[in-house]
C-alpha cells in the first residue's frame, strides 16, 4: 500500500517526511491540505488532531513524525535510519531536534524580516489569520525571544559544524539517521527564511550537510485531493489492533473510552476507545460520518491518555 502524506509545501516536519520517503525510494501519495485552520478532511481523519504533517494507510492515520518515521522503517527497512551502531543517540538527538532546535528555529525564522519574507505577496488578512491561527496553536507554550532564539541557534551552529571537524559524512557517522532528518527540517526552514537566513552564512560544514540531505530529494509522489483520501479510508480496513498486545497503563483496560492529546502545543483532543498501548505507541479507534472507522496512531513520548469523561 502506497503511504498517503498530508502536508503543505512550507511545513518543516512535512519537510522532514519527505526526505525520509526520497531516502527510503518509497513511492508515496501526496495530499496538500491547509496551512491553517479550518482542515475538515485532516480532522475527518484524525478526530481534532491538527498538527502537519499525518501519513495515512488506508484506515490507519499516524500522527506526529516521531511515530511516522517508524511507520515508514518498517515499509522499508534499508536503508535504514535507525543504524545499529548509533544505538539509542540517533533517537535521543532526533527527539532534541524536533522539540529545542525547531522552537529556536522557528521564533528566529519567523521575526519580522522573515515572517515578511515568508508571507510576500499575501494580503493583510492572510497574514493576520496566519499569525492568529499560530498563536492559537501554540497556546500557552513559552516562545524565546528573538535575542534569546538568535544566540541559541548559533551555539547549535557552531556545535554542528564543529561535530564535523572530523571529516564525517552525517551526524553521527557515515551513514545517516533519524537524527540527520530532524535536525535537517529546522535548518532547511532557516535557510527559506529570507534575511533571517544569513546567519548560516560561515558554517561551511553545516553548509555541506545540508547539501547533501537536500540531495536526497523527496523520490517520487503522485497527487490526490484530500476529500478523496477520507473517502479511501471509508472503504478501506485498518489493522486490527490485537488485545493480545495491549500493555495496560493508567487503570485503561483494552477499548476504555479515552482522549489522547499532545502535551506541549496543538493539543486538541482525539476521542475514541483505547485500542493500542505499547512501549512506544498509543492509538484508539473512532468512528467518523465520512472516514468511517480509523485507528489514529501516536507515539506514546510527547502525548497524554485521559479517561474520557461521561457525556
Amino acid at each position: 500500500m502506497r503511504p498517503i502524506l498530508h502536508h503543505y509545501p512550507n511545513s518543516p516536519f512535512a519537510e522532514k517526511i519527505r526526505t525520509l520517503l526520497g531516502f527510503k525510494k518509497l513511492d508515496w501519495t501526496s495530499v496538500l491540505i491547509p496551512s491553517i485552520m479550518p482542515k475538515p478532511d485532516v480532522v475527518a481523519l484524525t478526530g481534532g488532531y491538527r498538527k502537519t504533517p499525518i501519513l495515512q494507510l488506508g484506515a490507519d492515520i499516524y500522527c506526529d513524525t516521531a511515530l511516522i518515521a517508524k511507520v515508514i522503517e518498517d515499509l522499508a527497512p534499508s536503508p535504514t535510519v535507525f543504524p545499529t551502531e548509533q544505538g539509542p543517540l540517533a533517537s535521543i538527538l532526533a527527539q532534541w531536534a524536533d522539540s529545542t532546535l525547531f522552537w529556536t528555529a522557528i521564533p528566529y525564522t519567523m521575526q519580522p524580516s522573515g515572517f515578511a519574507h515568508a508571507m510576500s505577496g499575501q494580503p493583510a488578512e492572510v497574514q493576520q489569520a496566519f499569525a492568529a491561527d499560530r498563536a492559537k496553536f501554540r497556546g500557552t507554550m513559552p516562545r524565546l525571544r528573538i535575542p534569546e532564539a538568535t544566540h541559541a541557534l548559533k551555539v547549535y551552529l557552531d556545535q554542528f559544524e564543529a561535530l564535523h571537524a572530523d571529516g564525517r559524512t552525517w551526524l553521527l557517522g557515515e551513514s545517516p539517521s533519524i537524527a540527520d532528518f530532524s535536525v535537517y527540517h529546522s535548518i532547511w526552514f532557516v535557510a527559506r527564511g529570507g534575511p533571517p537566513a544569513a546567519i548560516l552564512e560561515g558554517y561551511e560544514r553545516v553548509g555541506a550537510w545540508r547539501s547533501r540531505m537536500q540531495a536526497i530529494g523527496h523520490g517520487n509522489s503522485e497527487r490526490l485531493d484530500s476529500a478523496e483520501a477520507v473517502a479511501l479510508a471509508a472503504r478501506s480496513t485498518h489493522a486490527k489492533p490485537e488485545p493480545g498486545e495491549f500493555i495496560e497503563t493508567h487503570g485503561l483496560a483494552f477499548g476504555s473510552p479515552v482522549t489522547i492529546a499532545a502535551i506541549d502545543y496543538g493539543c486538541d483532543p482525539v476521542a475514541g476507545e483505547l485500542v493500542i498501548s505499547r512501549p512506544d505507541e498509543i492509538g484508539l479507534l473512532r468512528t467518523d460520518p465520512r472516514a468511517g472507522t480509523v485507528v489514529v496512531h501516536f507515539p506514546r513520548i510527547g502525548f497524554e491518555i485521559r479517561k474520557a469523561e461521561p457525556a
